[in-house]
């Protein structure tokens, strides 16, 4: 898919996924940078390498169409089009976070942008987005519910009681795995039996699919057929995205478990250079290509000035919005 020539108007639409791409890349480069400064506290789990498993999905989808994240969200809230400011807001603890500071990287939610939620629980969104579409085929909807996970989480029971589920009710949604090769610092080769996990999907009667995770054509493709595919009544569907995150599980991760010659590998063919190949062979000049990098880290730049100034939340503040 990736080989071939895109048609005309595929170009705009590439073009506006490396614009969302580079933002995400240096949204996390700019949040790993106020971490080292001490100016964030805790812990955050960076989706660098991964832009455009994030991107190639949600363009493919519809502004209707419900998204739930992971611990690992920050590109699947960016790949959406959430405001970054308010995005780094919620991190930093700041009234203009989209929970009002109180989610932060793991809580956060926009229900006007029809995104259900990130999750700091590994697997925790799979029964979410499940029920979720139940509620969507209760209402006679028309629009789907995209969950994203990681490899780890295709082991927790919860995943396979939901695909059962979803099998047997025919409900309207799309399971993304973004398979970036460990859990933590485990590799799936030691933790996960099989040829791999689209092929799970079998076993429950659904349709599964695996792509290249780098490639955000070949991943918009795929999730703009499977979109189609599951709207139109026919059950549930997976796509796995092999892919490679650059940096560590967690901030605090040092990547002992993983060799210089593996990360360079992965390196070479990062999303980010893959699609500016794409508009290249597009015809787009290295000048352009250039200007979008620039756009990205200038809006980036100016989210994180809006919210180190934005202000914070009081401690009545915080303890608001508590219902036990």
């Amino acid at each position: 898919m990736a080989s071939e020539t895109p048609r005309p108007a595929s170009a705009e639409i590439l073009l506006s996924c490396f614009q969302r791409m580079l933002v995400i890349r240096y949204f996390e480069e700019a949040l790993s940078e106020l971490f080292t400064k001490n100016l964030l506290g805790g812990t955050s789990h960076f989706c660098i390498g991964q832009e455009a498993c994030a991107v190639g999905v949600v363009s493919a989808l519809r502004e209707t169409d419900w998204l739930v994240s992971n611990h690992r969200g920050h590109g699947h809230l960016l790949a959406r089009g959430l405001d970054p400011a308010r995005v780094m807001g919620e991190l930093l603890g700041k009234l203009t976070g989209y929970c009002g500071g109180r989610g932060g990287s793991q809580h956060m939610c926009s229900m006007a942008d029809h995104f259900l939620g990130t999750n700091g629980i590994t697997g925790g969104g799979i029964p979410l987005g499940t029920g979720a579409a139940l509620a969507i085929r209760y209402r006679q909807l028309a629009d789907i519910v995209v969950v994203f996970f990681g490899d780890g989480a295709s082991n927790q029971g919860m995943f396979h009681e939901s695909l059962n589920m979803a099998a047997l009710w025919r409900l309207p949604v799309l399971y993304v795995c973004e398979n970036n090769g460990y859990g933590m610092s485990n590799p799936v080769r030691s933790s996960t039996a099989g040829v791999g996990i689209a092929e799970r999907a079998a076993a429950y009667g659904l349709r599964g699919e695996r792509r290249d995770g780098m490639d955000v054509v070949q991943i918009r493709d795929a999730a703009g057929e499977l979109a189609d595919y599951v709207r139109q009544g026919n059950g549930p569907a997976v796509l796995e995205l092999t892919t490679y995150r650059h940096c560590g599980h967690s901030k605090n991760d040092p990547r002992v478990y993983r060799t210089p010659a593996e990360e360079n590998d992965w390196q070479a063919c990062d999303c980010l250079l893959q699609a500016a190949a794409h508009l290249t062979a597009l015809g787009l000049s290295a000048a352009a290509i250039d200007a979008q990098r620039q756009e990205a880290r200038q809006l980036i730049d100016a989210a994180v000035r809006a919210a180190m100034a934005a202000p914070c939340g009081t401690p009545e503040h915080a303890r608001g919005g508590v219902y036990a």
